[in-house]
């Protein structure tokens, strides 16, 4: 079985005995971070879209340890711009790697690489489908509630869900109860809900109200980790 291990924010990583990747690694900056970009070693990076709380180190952790960032093409070839390995995908698509396979779904946000001077748009946003050991994840990134997340569900026998539930930005904990009940996945594992005050919620009281429901669902603290 994988491991899942949070570092904070929407920063996971999934690793089995031979491999590890990253969920949108943004470290530097992020005040839940309970490591560095130096201090990061997986084979590949999964950036779900251009925000700079999502991409990131990710080209930092890329160029240092030469190894692909996976994204949407148009945000992969931002990175590449950079001299970054990619990965190029698109939503619908699907490609094996070392490490497992992935396939790129649909995510309702935005994407663009915002500086002081400039507002550069990346492609659509995407959340992930990973499947390692056998064991499908599915991250879904920054998004609002979609009804294909049940065909999603239905499609995929998934061994967890990582779900946001900040509101503002992306969904709420009432749309994410939504949501996990779509997917029925054998877990539930809460994410970008309290790196900014506007997304502040209690990931504890979303866990008790899925277990009302008889959805199972692990909290995980930034350095925490489960097997998945």
């Amino acid at each position: 079985m994988p491991t899942l291990k949070a570092l904070g924010h929407a920063c996971f990583t999934l690793s089995s005995q031979e491999h590890s990747i990253i969920f949108d690694p943004w470290l530097a900056e992020n005040p839940e971070a309970v490591v560095t970009p130096e201090e990061v070693e997986v084979d590949a990076i999964l950036a779900s879209h251009g925000h700079s709380d999502h991409l990131g180190d990710a080209i930092a952790i890329a160029k240092r340890l030469e190894v692909p960032i996976i994204a949407p093409y148009e945000l992969a070839m931002y990175c590449e711009r950079f001299g970054c390995q990619t990965a190029p995908m698109h939503i619908g698509g699907g490609a094996e790697f070392d490490f497992g396979y992935v396939k790129l779904t649909q995510a309702f946000h935005g994407s663009a690489v915002i500086t002081d001077d400039l507002i550069e748009y990346t492609g659509p946003p995407c959340g992930f489908l990973v499947t390692m050991d056998e064991a499908t994840v599915y991250y879904a990134a920054d998004t609002g509630l979609f009804s294909d997340m049940e065909l999603i569900g239905e499609i995929n026998d998934l061994a967890g869900a990582i779900l946001p539930i900040g509101d503002n930005f992306t969904m709420g904990p009432d749309d994410a109860l939504i949501a996990a009940g779509m997917l029925d996945a054998d877990v539930v594992i809460p994410m970008h809900y309290s790196a900014f005050d506007v997304i502040q919620q209690d990931p504890e009281a979303f866990a008790m109200r899925l277990d009302e429901i008889g959805i199972e669902c692990v909290v995980l603290r930034p350095g925490q980790e489960m097997e998945i």
